[in-house]
């Protein structure tokens, strides 16, 4: 059978209360291209004992995420912050991984191949392990016209996979389309959740969550710092470790809150379990530093003043923008 190059472009589906995704102009989503990033993203010869892939710690199940505090590598050591989801990274353009570190998403692919407390191998071996399987060299010729395997075609691939990765069909998507109703208490939550802050007119103050987590994605691609711990507490630098700039001490990627019902534990750390902790720790829980962020400081006076119920009905709506359909969609599985 002859393999032929095929350029077929990938009909990239997303609903029309989001914008236009930003996919890099040298990558356009192919078919192929798609495909054989999905073939990169689950196969284990990307590790060193072929014991792990990308989905190890990316499972579909869980959101593309990890439900352990810190994955734990091929070497039984943990890696040090919480796997983040994976879905909708079309809308990101502000760097990736917790500090950003990694400018583009084929950057952020090759990254934990290398990471002794991830997968502990080298991409000359990794190129090696790939050039003896037949389906995959056939699969790079499909995607780039020869069968030549490349650390910077792998990056490419991967990242068309994870551009075409979409998560949209939350009960909150239902509701904005009339689809679906919400409960009195996802719909008491949702007010909250769109309210500001307002500590002159308690009975009109929200909770002022799409500040931070706003717009169809439910953030804001950026970094910051949500007043977890005090600068003598404070175990991680967060983006300061790429920038250099003190200023970002403690600054972490605002993370979507789609399918936040899928991922947890919550924060850089995976340090809440719970919704109900995290929005805890918004209420009454922000803690002073130098870099916290002046809107969430704001609110450390008084909390957000949320009782239990109204508490209870915040929880009730983030559960809304989980996509559980998402879970299923076979052209996300392994295909290996």
């Amino acid at each position: 059978m002859v393999v032929e190059y095929d350029a077929t472009p990938y009909d990239l589906q997303y609903s029309i209360d989001f914008p236009p995704p930003t996919i890099p102009q040298d990558n356009e989503l192919t078919v192929q291209g798609v495909r054989l990033g999905r073939m990169l993203f689950h196969t284990k010869l990307l590790s060193a004992d072929g014991s792990q892939s990308c989905a190890s710690c990316h499972n579909q199940n869980t959101g593309f995420s990890d439900t352990a505090q810190f994955s734990i590598g091929v070497n039984g050591l943990p890696g040090g912050r919480q796997a983040m989801t994976i879905a909708n990274l079309a809308w990101n353009t502000n760097g990736f991984f917790w500090d950003g570190r990694a400018p583009l998403l084929r950057d952020q692919a090759l990254l934990p191949i290398q990471d002794e407390l991830e997968m502990d191998e080298t991409l000359e071996n990794v190129i090696s392990k790939l050039n003896q399987n037949q389906g995959v060299k056939d699969q790079f010729v499909r995607a780039f016209g020869s069968s030549e395997i490349t650390s910077e075609r792998m990056g490419l691939a991967m990242e068309q996979f994870m551009n075409s990765i979409v998560s949209m069909n939350s009960k909150y998507d239902r509701f904005l389309s009339g689809m679906e109703a919400l409960t009195e208490s996802e719909e008491r939550g949702r007010l909250l959740y769109f309210t500001e802050y307002n500590p002159f007119f308690p009975d009109q103050s929200g909770a002022d969550c799409a500040h931070c987590h706003g717009g169809a994605n439910f953030e804001n691609d950026q970094y910051m710092n949500n007043g977890l711990d005090s600068d003598a507490e404070m175990e991680d630098d967060g983006r300061m470790d790429v920038t250099d700039d003190p200023t970002d001490k403690g600054r972490f990627k605002v993370v979507s809150l789609r399918n936040i019902a899928l991922t947890p534990p919550y924060m850089h750390d995976g340090r809440f379990q719970t919704l109900e902790e995290v929005v805890a720790h918004y209420n009454e829980g922000i803690v002073s530093s130098s870099t916290v962020d002046p809107a969430i400081l704001a609110t450390q006076e008084t909390g957000l003043m949320l009782d239990a119920q109204e508490q209870s009905d915040l929880v009730a709506f983030l559960e809304t923008l989980t996509d559980y359909s998402f879970q299923d969609v076979i052209e996300y599985s392994d295909p290996n």
